[in-house]
């Protein structure tokens, strides 16, 4: 993994991915930094490699069950295998509304203790907590092996501003 220049905001950084495996590790690398009542958005394309971070996230955490996309379920609980914050997997793609829409799956209840991942969820669930941390990922423009991504991760709240997001670049 490359970093860019680095950002001007410490709760920012940027990566270049270059393949599925190190979109995995930087996965396990970020869990690392995560705690209960962490809250995760990721957006992308279709394909673009937010299934397999969450893969990463769930073997950093050292979760139960294979990590795989929650679109027809919504939502998929991962308990830890340790002493760890249990993983709630969600994907909001199929979801109109915001937060309303997805009262049943009461992530508010469950965000205090769990360490929630929602696929989609920008310009949904931003009001479910002032603290969450953005990941955004692109596929490389001119990429020919279609591999080469461009993650930016953005903390957001008083809980981010001392995380150094930069250590993932390692």
């Amino acid at each position: 993994m490359e970093a860019p220049a680095a950002p001007h905001n410490p709760a920012e950084t940027e990566l270049i991915v270059h393949s599925p495996e190190q979109m995995r590790d930087l996965g396990r690398r970020l869990a690392k930094l995560l705690r209960a009542g962490d809250l995760v958005m990721l957006s992308g394309e279709l394909g673009a490699g937010k299934t397999t971070l969450t893969r990463g996230l769930g073997e950093g955490l050292g979760v139960r069950g294979a990590v795989t996309s929650p679109t027809f379920v919504i939502a998929r609980v991962h308990p830890s295998l340790g002493d760890g914050p249990p993983l709630l997997h969600v994907d909001a793609y199929r979801l109109g509304g915001g937060l309303d829409e997805m009262e049943d799956l009461d992530l508010d209840v469950s965000l205090p203790e769990s360490v929630v991942v929602v696929e989609w969820g920008e310009g949904r669930l931003e009001e479910l907590t002032e603290d969450r941390l953005h990941v955004t990922i692109h596929r490389a423009v001119g990429d020919t092996t279609d591999e080469v991504r461009h993650v930016t991760l953005t903390g957001v709240g008083e809980r981010w501003t001392a995380v150094d997001l930069g250590s993932l670049s390692a």
